[in-house]
């Protein structure tokens, strides 16, 4: 079966920087719903569109193409009094946003007497990345998965 509209993809991947750092790669296989649902960056999902098992696809992705550019207003200057006293730099934590949004995942930048820098983007965001993947199984989603806009089972979402 060919990867389309209303397929369930299995891929593992790697993404790396573009000097060949790793950055990210999949413990274990990762499914995905194909067909414009969001699941997975664009141009990946139109790199894979037509591919079959044991296929791989291998793309550089620009910041806005992977994830996003980084965005200044997304850095904020928070109380120390605000934060546990083991903090670090590099713990994660949900806040609210800056624009009133949904919440947002924050990584701890940098630590000083008084205050907490915090910092809302992607940890790689402002980053041109390559991203290599392999299609491990394809299959036609179900109606529920359809319904839902995710993959669900071994490595998809499992509950809502």
């Amino acid at each position: 079966m060919n990867i389309g509209k209303d397929t369930v993809v299995t891929i593992t991947y790697v993404v790396k920087d573009l000097d060949g750092k790793l950055l990210e790669e999949s413990d274990e296989p990762v499914s995905y719903l194909h067909g414009g649902y969001d699941n997975i960056f664009p141009l990946v999902e139109q790199a894979l569109e037509g591919k079959a098992v044991g296929d791989a696809v291998d793309l550089k992705l620009q910041p806005a193409d992977a994830f996003g550019e980084f965005e200044e207003d997304l850095v904020r200057l928070e109380p120390r009094e605000a934060f546990p006293p083991e903090i670090e730099i590099g713990m994660q934590f949900v806040g609210s946003p800056v624009d009133g949004g949904g919440e947002m995942l924050y990584t701890v930048t940098d630590i000083a007497e008084e205050k907490v820098v915090v910092d809302g983007n992607h940890p790689y965001a402002g980053q041109a990345v390559h991203f290599h993947c392999e299609v491990s199984e394809v299959r036609a989603a179900t109606s529920d998965e359809v319904e839902h806009g995710h993959a669900h089972g071994a490595h998809g979402h499992h509950h809502h």
